[in-house]
């Protein structure tokens, strides 16, 4: 589908459109009934227009003739016929034979009356359809018509009218649907870019105003004033946690420092040592714990990619292959790594090799021996697909979403060393590449993905 179509069909399938198409489908069916009502009362008025010319030419006939029958007719609607060559004129006897005129015989039928087309002149000429007025005289039937051509006509262009109304009613309602809809549209994907574009880390985006000081300006400014609020506390949040982390260190490595000193003194039991030596390896973790979060903070903080430089994911899957494939053998485990093809992305190489080796080492740390891990990279529509996947116990459709917050492990981790922080420190350099990450079952096991765009 091509960009063009692709629009389209947004457009087509818009709330604005929908509106749009029902105010037009309304407004159809209104301009129809008005023209219609229009159409019928110019038909109605015509048609008595019509009858009274008839009526007044009839009787200004009678009074000529005085008396009403046949010997006095005859000659005046003889002459009739050679002067009115607008007017239809019938006149015959009881036996229904014509006398006079200028049309075939009638089944005598007194008052008005409208003649088919197939009443013709005697001359043969076909006339679509005729209005008159019959009157029984004392010896025969006398006929007085007149064309209703221009009813016919006005009949035809009221529905030609009403058919060019729909027409035009629907170019116009669709048109204007789609006119308005790609303005709305617009303005809509405006703020969806903005949106994105915080989704992706940048705090600092707003959604712009266009100055015409309507609805959507006054939504853009209640979504701003959020998003001012929301980016005030989140940069405090953060700065609470970098202070605490940041200022936690200190002491704790100053304390490390002296629980140091302390095994090195002579005189200093077994007992005693011990404990200190399992003293330093809580500090270790609760050091690695605060440096985490300030790397966390530090990726999360990193919006410009104008630091960001080529770098081969290829050679950094053989990098992590080789670093962590010793481990993997000394558990029992099998570590295969490959790529289908050269894959370049720009990025972070440090923090790439990184986000690979928590996978990896988060794979190794939660199978059991015997289990294979296998990291794969593949190009697939502009975007480099890496795959770490592992036939172990996996992680629980319900839970999938959860992991990647800060310090959530689940039951089953655990009985494994860890902070919690590896999934959300794969996540932060992922999106800071532009790219995203999806855990799903590998059937069995977990299956890993992450997607980064190669123009990031």
């Amino acid at each position: 589908m091509t960009y063009g179509s692709g629009r389209l069909c947004r457009i087509a399938s818009s709330l604005s459109f929908r509106i749009v198409l029902l105010f037009a489908g309304c407004l159809i069916v209104s301009g129809v009934c008005v023209l219609l009502l229009g159409g019928l009362h110019s038909q109605r008025s015509l048609e008595r227009q019509i009858h009274r010319v008839v009526v007044a030419e009839t009787t200004e006939v009678l009074s000529s003739a005085g008396t009403h029958d046949l010997a006095h007719m005859q000659p005046i609607i003889q002459g009739l016929v050679q002067h009115e060559p607008e007017f239809f004129y019938l006149l015959q006897d009881n036996a229904q034979r014509v006398v006079a005129g200028n049309m075939l015989h009638l089944h005598p039928w007194a008052g008005q009356r409208w003649l088919s087309h197939e009443h013709r002149q005697l001359s043969g000429e076909q006339k679509s359809l005729i209005s008159g007025e019959g009157v029984q005289l004392d010896d025969g039937y006398l006929f007085i018509g007149l064309s209703a051509r221009s009813l016919i006509e006005l009949r035809r262009d009221m529905w030609m009218l009403v058919g060019l109304g729909i027409v035009g009613f629907s170019v116009l309602g669709v048109g204007g649907g789609m006119l308005l809809s790609a303005i709305i549209l617009g303005r809509i994907e405006k703020i969806s870019v903005t949106a994105r574009r915080i989704m992706n880390g940048d705090m600092s985006q707003r959604i712009p105003y266009q100055g015409g000081d309507d609805e959507f300006d006054h939504l853009s400014h209640s979504l701003n004033a959020m998003l001012e609020t929301n980016e005030q506390l989140i940069a405090s949040l953060r700065q609470v946690s970098n202070d605490i982390a940041h200022d936690m260190r200190r002491p704790l490595s100053r304390l490390r420092q002296r629980l140091e000193r302390v095994t090195v003194c002579k005189g200093m039991p077994a007992e005693g040592r011990e404990m200190i030596e399992t003293s330093l390896e809580d500090l270790d973790s609760a050091l690695e714990i605060f440096s985490s979060l300030l790397r966390i903070s530090q990726i999360e903080a990193r919006i410009a990619t104008d630091v960001l430089s080529p770098v081969s994911l290829d050679v950094l899957l053989g990098q992590v292959g080789q670093l962590y494939r010793p481990l993997a053998e000394d558990k029992g485990q099998s570590l295969v790594v490959g790529s289908s093809m050269p894959l370049m992305v720009r990025g972070d190489a440090v923090l790439l090799a990184q986000m690979l080796s928590n996978l990896v080492e988060n794979a190794i740390n939660h199978t059991p021996p015997g289990s294979t891990i296998a990291v794969t990279g593949r190009a697939h529509g502009g975007n480099a697909i890496l795959v770490v996947a592992d036939n172990g116990p996996g992680i629980p459709a319900e839970s999938r979403g959860k992991v990647f917050d800060r310090f959530v492990r689940l039951d089953a981790s655990r009985s494994v060393p860890g902070s919690g922080l590896g999934l959300s420190l794969v996540q932060a350099i992922a999106r800071l590449h532009g790219g995203s990450v999806a855990l799903s079952d590998n059937d069995p096991g977990l299956r890993c993905t992450i997607t980064i765009p190669v123009n990031s």
